[in-house]
């Protein structure tokens, strides 16, 4: 394959700041779950899916894509793949929303900088991608780190492995599928909305439901939870059109970054000498991962940028 035809200048600019739009307002996650901390974790998933899909419906009305979806849903192949990348993303959001709720964005953090690596390593076991010697020593300080953390501070990270796993698998079947984010997002929610929605119903049904019970505010945020889903993937993959593939893999990192200083200074959760050490590992191990897709970079520019993937 040959060199991409070079981006002009203004085109990258717009692209690096779709790229750090959508990275901050997936950053910024934590804080905007935070307002719905007293709605119960199921019921938060199953609004975030309703109303992702019934907003990514009403933009392919907009923007004519029908067809494209329509084509797809022929392919059985590619929606059984979405199927699977369903579950995968479905426990990642669940996950992730229980994580906020109860206090333990740190870990959430953690899993986000775990995630590149688990991806090079899935990688490596499913796609018969060589790992360098970088990519090794990085693999191997993040494993100690979590082995650290689960030893020393006597708890397993269940969250973060559980988060770096779900986003890291999902990635991985999405990319099998090769399906635009966007319709692929139409297709998962469409699969998951019949589930969510009688999820909503039983609740309503029961007295549980905290929409159309409670007040104002929270029915706001419940369906803006959908809007929230979509957008910052509308502006990522502006970025990926316009960006190579090294300039989003260092844009990542600004999610999880963000999630750890909402965590330690806002939230005020506790940040032992344990998670020093364990994120100390893990840094290092991104540092040398990035150091050595730079060097891999200089020698080769023919990687699209849209193999890379949005976060959750």
């Amino acid at each position: 394959m040959g060199k991409l035809p070079a981006v002009p200048a203004p085109e990258v600019l717009r692209g690096t700041a779709y790229g750090v739009a959508a990275y901050l307002l997936w950053g910024f996650f934590p804080a905007f779950f935070k307002l719905v901390k007293h709605v119960a974790p199921l019921e938060v998933v199953a609004h975030r899916i309703l109303w992702s899909c019934l907003f990514l419906i009403l933009l392919m009305t907009l923007s004519g894509a029908a067809e494209a979806v329509r084509k797809l849903l022929r392919e059985k192949k590619k929606i059984g793949l979405l199927m699977v990348s369903t579950i995968f993303i479905s426990v990642n959001w669940g996950t992730f929303i229980y994580a906020v709720e109860t206090d333990r964005v740190l870990e959430s953090s953690l899993g986000y900088f775990i995630n590149p690596l688990f991806s090079v390593f899935l990688g490596f076991i499913f796609l018969g991608e060589r790992l360098s010697r970088g990519q090794t020593v990085s693999l191997l300080l993040a494993a100690t780190g979590v082995l650290y953390l689960a030893l020393g501070h006597g708890t397993f990270p269940w969250i973060a492995l559980c988060l770096a796993f779900s986003f890291g698998l999902y990635g991985l079947v999405r990319k099998k599928a090769r399906v635009d984010s966007l319709n692929g997002l139409l297709i998962e929610t469409a699969l998951i909305m019949p589930a969510a929605l009688g999820w909503l119903i039983y609740l309503k049904a029961t007295g549980q439901s905290s929409f159309l019970g409670g007040d104002m505010e929270t029915n706001l945020l419940l369906a803006a939870s959908g809007v929230l889903t979509a957008v910052p993937l509308i502006w990522f993959n502006a970025a990926a059109l316009r960006l190579r593939l090294m300039t989003i893999g260092f844009l990542q990192y600004l999610t999880p970054t963000l999630h750890f200083i909402l965590a330690v200074w806002v939230f005020g959760e506790t940040f032992s000498r344990h998670h020093l050490i364990c994120f100390a590992l893990i840094w290092g191990g991104l540092a040398i991962y990035s150091l050595e897709g730079l060097r891999l970079s200089s020698r080769s520019h023919n990687l699209p940028p849209s193999h890379s993937r949005p976060m959750s």
